[in-house]
């Protein structure tokens, strides 16, 4: 049952970085390559009439960490907590950005709120990426000092940054330069995700310039994929263990490598869907690489005094699982029609459709 929920979890996860990551691409797109007053409109468009109906992934993969490994959650809850108040803060910014610019026709009004807008969704691509880094970096469970644990084996705190900016240190911080490399393979590759959305939703003048600006963008996330993959080794030697003991989840990092090598082609690609589909590929077959090196970890532990937190240490009760189930197939049924019917609704260009006045 532990492998059931943490095979849904990580799906619910893949597909709220899938659909809210192009919003967060589409305010990295509106910040730096939106100049005209109509491609902001329409830009900011094809984020905001989708932003809220693809964060209930979020608050779903929230709910369900909570329910089937909530020794997990707690943990994860408390130990990054700082970067956890940064990352709400900024959901709550760029979600009224995108509200809040199109309410009164003042130019100094607009331009605050696609700051707003675009600021927050490059922070938040950032902030998801280091934390993916923290996960597969690990961390010091217990907090141990001196080979003893300062607190329960299970809790762990990290502040911002370490004074050694590294990820070999007793103590990391959230922010070193392994996980700043994750942070800004996830700007890019959200960039590009958000480039492709807004040429498959959008008549905006910049649509062949994205195609440009996608295919240089591939080539810096190529250098940091290879780069990460090395200094991956140099942190943990054995994270490519899992690889080789089941060669089938060979799989997901094909599916990651399938996605970059068909960007190249961007250019060449008539259909608007094509690069969605390779961006897609290239989300999708990063996060689920990451977790198959880890599984069944979920935390790994820096120190050897405490073992790594993972999917049977952490799980709730076999009865609670268990009883879930039938809570949750309900739940996905209502979820999977409210989505369907949204996506209908908001088919096609959005250039036309009314949002924000």
């Amino acid at each position: 049952m532990e492998i059931f929920w943490y095979i849904i979890i990580a799906v619910v996860l893949a597909v709220f970085f899938i659909l809210d990551g192009y919003d967060f691409g589409t305010g990295i797109i509106h910040l730096f390559y939106a100049k005209t007053k109509k491609d902001k409109e329409v830009i900011a468009k094809s984020a905001g009439l989708f932003w809220d109906s693809n964060e209930v992934w979020l608050v779903v993969g929230g709910g369900m960490l909570f329910m089937a490994f909530p020794t997990f959650y707690a943990s994860v809850f408390s130990g990054f907590y700082l970067p956890l108040i940064l990352v709400l803060w900024l959901i709550i910014f760029r979600a009224i950005g995108l509200e809040l610019r199109s309410q009164f026709e003042f130019q100094l009004w607009k331009d605050i709120w696609d700051v707003s807008f675009g600021v927050s969704s490059l922070l938040l691509a950032l902030f998801f990426g280091i934390a993916l880094g923290n996960i597969v970096r690990g961390v010091n469970l217990g907090g141990v000092e001196n080979g003893v644990s300062v607190y329960e084996g299970h809790y762990f705190f990290l502040p911002l940054w370490d004074s050694s900016f590294s990820p070999l240190s007793e103590t990391p911080g959230v922010i070193d330069w392994f996980t700043l490399i994750i942070g800004l393979i996830s700007v890019i590759a959200l960039a590009i995700h958000g480039a492709n959305w807004v040429i498959l939703k959008t008549n905006s003048s910049i649509n062949n310039k994205l195609k440009s600006v996608i295919y240089k963008l591939n080539i810096v996330l190529s250098g940091l994929t290879l780069c990460s993959l090395i200094v991956w080794q140099i942190i943990n030697p054995n994270s490519l263990d899992n690889f080789m003991d089941k060669p089938y989840l060979i799989l997901f990092p094909i599916i990651y490598f399938t996605g970059l090598f068909g960007l190249y082609f961007i250019k060449k690609m008539k259909k608007e869907i094509s690069g969605f589909i390779f961006s897609t590929l290239l989300i999708l077959g990063g996060i689920t690489s990451s977790l198959a090196s880890l599984f069944p970890v979920l935390l790994p532990s820096i120190n050897e005094v405490n073992e790594p937190l993972t999917i049977y240490n952490t799980a709730a009760s076999e009865y609670g699982l268990s009883v879930a189930l039938n809570w949750g197939i309900i739940g996905f049924i209502l979820l999977f029609v409210y989505m369907i019917i949204q996506k209908k609704i908001m088919g096609g260009k959005v250039d036309k459709m009314d949002y924000g006045h």
